[in-house]
């Protein structure tokens, strides 16, 4: 099998290679009370919920969507964060950026006070977060960017719907982070997939293999809570680990190849092989799904984030009569073509978003946004307890990581601390129930 390494840069090689990246910590979202420009003034204010380096990066690429767009209110976990968020931003676009130290806002409370003040909502924070804090933006009335994943559990992931059909009804716009759909040259590879090009699908492998999330060393004075939120890549209450937080690209992809079917059932295999240190928190390092389709086609799916191995980021598509690699937008077989433009497609999801408000044509990104959270739910349960898991289970339950995101407060205790040797204990398949 020929193999494919997409040459896609990614939304954090550019942060890095900017020097704009910053520790990742609570998601954002942006937001826009429909018509408030209109009365008078062309402005949109926009809110960042959450100042790592994800929103950092969809921040400056709001307001570069519309020169009319202002930066007015910012919220994380850490006020330094926010400041060093502030800052970069403020380096790339100048005077869009009007945040006094007033409306910079640390803890888990701050979201509130950035919808009050926004528009324009971004949120990129821990995935835990999303949909409640898209939910109260959009009863709000603001307009959403959310980044992925759009849940992190069953319970979330039935909410983040409820938050994209109730902008629906609001027309207010949501649009996902799920930026593959946003890539005109995925788009074309994929409606020739569908024309034919590669005949009838066979199969799709999809694959995440890289390094670990940016590792934090743990700063002397922080408490448990804060150190786990500092790092929360590495912590299933926040993240929900490797198959929705990184898998949640492919399964979308595959879904969008797919024509938006979804698997009828799962089963997965993954642990922890080698990073089992304390700073890794306890999300496996390793996982492997096996999606099926109601007509019995299989999805192949891989993620990995360890360190001194093999890594490969790519949708590859089998046909009776070619393959397809999606990210590539290339074409061989039977048929040989491959896409030749240039698309960045993180800037243009806000080019979009912010277009749309302006039109007062809303986007709503609903119809796939929960569903590919949901698939990749459905995947990481599995792999957490070692059994099959169908699309009917999954759907039908309620189950949630505790804490409740509404619960969350800056004196709680975390739900989970590190055992006696240091390291923090992990779910075991075949003896695991959650759901």
């Amino acid at each position: 099998m020929e193999q494919i390494h997409s040459t896609e840069t990614t939304r954090r090689d550019f942060l890095k290679a900017s020097g704009a990246a910053v520790s990742l910590g609570v998601l954002g979202a942006m937001s826009v009370q429909q018509g408030a420009y209109a009365a008078g003034s062309d402005t949109l204010k926009v809110g960042m919920i959450g100042c790592g380096g994800r929103n950092t990066g969809a921040g400056a690429q709001a307001l570069a969507a519309d020169k009319g767009a202002k930066l007015v209110a910012m919220c994380d976990i850490f006020m330094d964060r926010v400041h060093a968020a502030r800052n970069a931003i403020k380096g790339e676009r100048g005077d869009q950026v009007q945040v006094p130290d007033d409306q910079c806002f640390a803890g888990f409370d701050g979201y509130k006070k950035v919808i009050e003040l926004s528009d324009v909502v971004c949120i990129a924070n821990a995935a835990k977060f999303h949909p409640l804090h898209a939910m109260t933006a959009i009863q709000a009335g603001r307009h959403v960017f959310v980044e992925k994943p759009h849940g992190i559990d069953p319970a979330g992931c039935k909410l983040m719907q409820k938050a994209a059909d109730l902008a629906k009804e609001k027309k207010l716009c949501i649009v996902s982070g799920l930026h593959s759909r946003y890539h005109v040259g995925y788009e074309e590879t994929v409606k020739r997939i569908w024309d034919g090009a590669i005949g009838e699908i066979v199969t799709i492998e999809e694959n995440f293999l890289r390094a670990p999330y940016v590792i934090i060393p743990r700063k002397p004075g922080l408490s448990e809570l804060q150190w786990q939120c500092s790092t929360q890549y590495h912590f299933t209450w926040l993240s929900g680990d490797d198959v929705p937080q990184s898998l949640v690209h492919n399964m979308d992809r595959a879904s969008w190849v797919l024509k938006n079917e979804v698997p009828v059932k799962c089963h997965g295999l993954a642990g922890r092989s080698s990073m089992t240190d304390m700073i890794y928190g306890d999300v496996f390092d390793h996982h492997s799904v096996i999606f099926e389709m109601a007509n019995g086609l299989k999805i192949y799916a891989f993620c990995r984030t360890t360190t001194g191995c093999y890594d490969e980021y790519s949708s590859v598509v089998t046909g009776t009569k070619g393959k397809a690699s999606v990210m590539d937008g290339r074409i061989w077989g039977q048929t040989t073509w491959r896409w030749q433009g240039q698309c960045d497609p993180y800037q243009r999801e806000h080019d979009l978003l912010f277009a749309a408000i302006r039109s007062g044509k809303p986007i709503n990104n609903g119809d796939y946004m929960a569903r590919s959270t949901m698939t990749t739910v459905m995947g990481q349960i599995s792999c957490y307890t070692g059994k099959e898991v169908t699309w009917e289970q999954i759907n039908k339950s309620d189950f949630f990581y505790a804490p409740k995101p509404e619960d969350c407060r800056d004196d709680m205790e975390p739900p989970t601390k590190p055992g006696p040797g240091g390291s923090y204990p992990t779910f075991v398949p075949g003896q695991t129930k959650l759901i």
